[in-house]
């Protein structure tokens, strides 16, 4: 056999074998740019949050701040994340995001409900609370919330407080909403409606806000339990135990304490039900 024919069968060969590295190449680092959110191995973690709670879930510039937003970082860094992504979850879209996998968590004063536990499931509870009402500081009319009949009354859509006023209080009441807490809070300053109703630790983080201080209260009669949990796929059991493990650490440890006087100085919280134990889910 002449010397053309092997060097031209080896060149073949050669060029085959180079063809399958390099396809096995790009398969290998095809995913490479990808984030699986696999804490074990570190990585990045989509948390969902609001963005326009003061105290609790506020992002300003580029940073975010509140009590919620420590919680978070706390219990991302238990769970091995190198990175927290914070997402910005309405009320309204909260079930939707989880379950399409647009955050992995949520800390956002989301109250655990039977309702909700049909679509998600829930860890925690990481803060008890209970609903209230902001009035402007002049309003004397407004003592609780079997006094709401004739008045407007403001919420956000996708969340339980209105309603509940409505259903159980005072079934006359005038109900407003909007898509956010913030466009209540301005409606209320501008005397445009007569009160907006939430969670009591939510409405002190507004009245105490530079351009309302001194113009809004919370009346200051709660009453409903509002347990905060943290909303995630549902029938995930063995990250919901995870996430309580870091939660019951963070309130041995003082740092719960810290992020609620660091984030909400001037707000007292019911210590009767206060720190909670975190067993939902679990």
């Amino acid at each position: 056999m002449s010397m053309k024919p092997m060097r031209k069968a080896a060149a073949v060969v050669l060029a085959a074998a180079l063809g399958l590295t390099a396809l096995s190449g790009c398969v290998a680092g095809s995913d490479s740019g990808s984030s699986t959110g696999d804490s074990s191995a570190g990585g990045t973690v989509n948390i969902g949050i609001k963005y326009d709670q003061p105290g609790l879930g506020m992002k300003d510039g580029s940073s975010f701040k509140g009590f919620d937003v420590d919680v978070a970082n706390y219990v991302a860094k238990q769970l091995g994340y190198d990175k927290v992504n914070f997402v910005e979850t309405p009320s309204a879209q909260r079930e939707t995001m989880i379950q399409s996998g647009q955050v992995s968590m949520i800390f956002a004063t989301y109250s655990i409900t039977d309702e909700r536990k049909q679509k998600v499931s829930f860890a925690g509870p990481y803060f008890v609370a209970g609903q209230d009402l902001l009035v402007q500081n002049s309003n004397t009319d407004i003592t609780g919330p079997d006094s709401l009949n004739g008045k407007k009354l403001c919420s956000v859509t996708g969340s339980t407080s209105a309603k509940k006023i409505q259903d159980t209080y005072a079934s006359k009441v005038d109900l407003q909403e909007y898509d956010t807490y913030s466009k209540c809070v301005a409606a209320l300053s501008a005397g445009t409606i007569d009160a907006v109703t939430t969670d009591d630790i939510i409405l002190a983080g507004f009245a105490s806000q530079p351009q309302y201080k001194g113009k809004l209260k919370v009346v200051g009669k709660p009453f409903t339990t509002e347990k905060y949990g943290v909303g995630i796929k549902k029938g995930d059991t063995a990250l919901a135990t995870k996430i309580n493990t870091a939660i019951q650490k963070m309130i041995d440890d003082g740092a719960w304490e810290k992020a609620l006087k660091d984030n909400v100085p001037e707000f007292s919280y019911n210590k009767q039900t206060n720190p909670p134990k975190p067993t939902e889910g679990a």
